[in-house]
């Protein structure tokens, strides 16, 4: 198969907080993004999204709806797939990591204002309304 890149199928989630939204930075890409990740193998995507969301911000997760799908094309070039939940939190606590080095709880407005993607930033207008 050449020239046909593979679809990246990734999970994540707007926690979601006193109407506050919780948005990590990554020191690898150094941006500032929703918490995500890709499936793993044979993985739902429910189940990736709260993996996902445990393993960036150390807290412990409900579903509460499913978002709009995002896609886009990753930094590789590749087309990628993520979808979102809106989250709840049941417990846990933040401690930086190697993925993750910062958490900020932030009101959507300014989530808008320092989210390093479009993509990110509609999500969060999106459910902002």
């Amino acid at each position: 198969m050449t020239g046909v890149a593979r679809t990246i199928e990734a999970a994540g989630g707007v926690i979601e907080q006193d109407g506050m939204i919780a948005v990590v930075h990554r020191p690898r890409y150094d941006d500032w993004s929703l918490p995500k990740g890709k499936l793993d193998k044979n993985e739902s995507s429910e189940r990736a999204a709260l993996r996902e969301v445990q393993e960036e911000t150390g807290l412990s997760c409900q579903l509460i709806e499913e978002l709009e799908a995002v896609s886009y094309t990753d930094n590789r070039g590749r087309p990628k797939n993520v979808r979102y939940w809106r989250m709840k939190i049941l417990g846990g606590e933040f401690k930086a990591n190697d993925e993750v080095d910062e958490l900020r709880w932030l009101t959507p407005i300014e989530a808008i204002e320092l989210l390093s993607y479009a993509h990110d930033r509609e999500l969060v207008e999106a459910i902002d309304q």
